[in-house]
């Protein structure tokens, strides 16, 4: 039996970032709450940074300004960053102003055509 995450994403890992520094509570089934330090984000995952307990293919569910509840699933670790891949890409006028919540400063935020 295979363990871990199923994901049918390949490779987004060049999917454009956005520098943000939110702090969430993600629910892990085995561990309950989760602290998470969310260091960058995109429409398809996010990477944080600290210690964690979880292990590739974990999953955890948390809550994101105006996307709500989505899970993600961790795809990477590397000493005390991780980066997670979300079951669902998050819709792009969702997305853009999720970035305006959780990036205050102007000059981070993606250019608006």
């Amino acid at each position: 039996m295979a363990s871990g995450a199923q994901l049918t994403v390949t490779d987004l890992r060049r999917a454009t970032r956005h520098p943000v520094d939110h702090k969430v509570i993600g629910e892990h089934r085995r561990l309950g709450d989760v602290h998470l330090h969310i260091a960058n984000i995109s429409a398809h995952g996010l990477m944080t940074e600290g210690e964690l307990a979880l292990e590739r293919g974990e999953r955890v569910v948390i809550r994101l300004p105006e996307v709500g509840r989505i899970e993600a699933h961790m795809i990477w670790s590397a000493g005390d960053r991780a980066g997670f891949q979300f079951e669902r890409i998050i819709r792009l006028e969702d997305f853009m102003k999720m970035i305006d919540t959780l990036q205050p400063n102007p000059r981070l935020r993606p250019t608006r055509r």
